[in-house]
């Protein structure tokens, strides 16, 4: 199996796939697990690759998500090797995709080709949810794959998505959940006019000016023991004409919430909207949901996982739900329990991404070792 992983894991390094464009990394895997005799469906949607398998028609059934897609590599005179030519350097695999999740995917096929040579009556069912979208909009990712799930009828008793969520050392930290996003747009109106004329216009900054600080200030929950407080954030604001002698007629403010499971997205966008009622402002205001919350409390998968990751790696992980979205927020709807596990994240999304080959050696053991004790074999 260790050096199965490494080999994977070149493989499908050496592939282009800049989101969405998988660069046949999903043919690849689709053959390799057709020999391992699982059924491949693949789900391609708008120019995004897509594919679910399953082995075995029992429960409990254990699912393997991912991404084959990968950020651009930024400026490639600024990286050590070329991004798509896997290389190994002082105990690490440098590569576009290497820590995210490339060396995850390697290490799932690794882990499900020793644990279906050792148990080929399959004592439940695998399946493998996979994705050229994660990395994009995710709009004709994992949620359309979950969709079609939904559309049959079927349910995940247990998904191990593979992203990289260790700190500083392999094994320190899974994800349990996540926080949820809620963006909105405001615009306050105003009068536009001279500026050396303001009784004749109304200048919707300072209008909303003691609305943003009483928004900023306030303490919208308390958090709970899996999230922290809830966030509230301005990300951009425009305003004005560009000349330097008018006031403006509206202002446009985008922001956002980031939150955990003590708020619901009805409560934040209510207290919101009567802080600018209370402020007599005039406005419009369009909401978007980025991603709802999502938890699994401790229990089967967790504590199988947590337990595989103590015995090979050494180390007990911690509990978390701290970070950006992820596709997890999708399959929580169709899934009991989802949790995030896989490499160390320092590296993602830079330049000279890379993951140690001895943590891919140890990823594959553990998801093996997860599966083993989930199925009780």
């Amino acid at each position: 199996m260790p050096s199965k992983v490494l080999e994977y894991a070149r493989e499908l390094i050496a592939r282009r796939s800049v989101t969405p464009d998988d660069a046949g990394c999903q043919d690849w895997l689709m053959g390799r697990l057709k020999c391992l005799g699982f059924i491949v469906e693949p789900l391609n949607q708008g120019g995004v690759s897509n594919f679910w398998a399953r082995r075995g028609s029992a429960s409990p059934l254990i699912c393997f998500a991912g991404h084959t897609d990968v950020v651009p590599t930024g400026p490639l005179e600024q990286w050590a090797s070329d991004p798509f030519t896997p290389n190994e350097r002082d105990g690490q695999l440098y590569g576009r995709g290497s820590a995210d999740m490339k060396g995850s995917i390697a290490a799932f096929l690794a882990a499900v080709e020793a644990f279906l040579a050792e148990h080929p009556k399959l004592p439940g069912s695998i399946a493998w949810l996979i994705t050229s979208d994660e990395e994009g909009p995710a709009i004709d990712g994992t949620v359309r794959v979950v969709e079609r799930l939904i559309a049959h009828g079927e349910r995940i008793d247990a998904c191990i998505v593979g992203e990289p969520t260790c700190v500083a050392r392999f094994g320190d930290m899974m994800k349990n959940g996540r926080r949820g996003s809620l963006h909105g747009r405001l615009r306050v109106q105003g009068i536009q006019a001279h500026i050396a004329y303001p009784h004749l216009g109304r200048n919707p900054v300072h209008l909303a000016a003691p609305a943003i600080a009483e928004l900023d200030a306030t303490v919208w929950d308390n958090g709970n023991d899996y999230f922290p407080p809830t966030t509230w954030q301005i990300s951009n604001m425009h305003s004005g004409t560009g000349a330097a002698n008018v006031i403006p007629g509206h202002a446009d403010i985008a922001f956002n919430f980031r939150f955990g499971t003590a708020s619901s997205i009805e409560s934040l966008q209510s207290r919101l909207t009567a802080v600018l009622d209370q402020h007599g402002l005039e406005y419009g205001l369009e909401w978007e949901i980025g991603a709802k919350p999502f938890l699994t409390p401790r229990g089967s998968l967790v504590e199988a996982l947590s337990e595989a990751i103590e015995e090979i790696a050494g180390i007990v992980p911690e509990l978390s739900t701290t970070g950006g979205t992820s596709d997890g927020r999708f399959i929580a709807d169709i899934a009991d329990q989802v949790v995030e596990f896989g490499p160390i994240n320092a590296s993602i999304h830079k330049i000279d991404e890379h993951v140690g080959v001895a943590e891919l050696e140890q990823l594959a053991r553990i998801y093996r070792r997860t599966l083993e004790k989930l199925l009780h074999v």
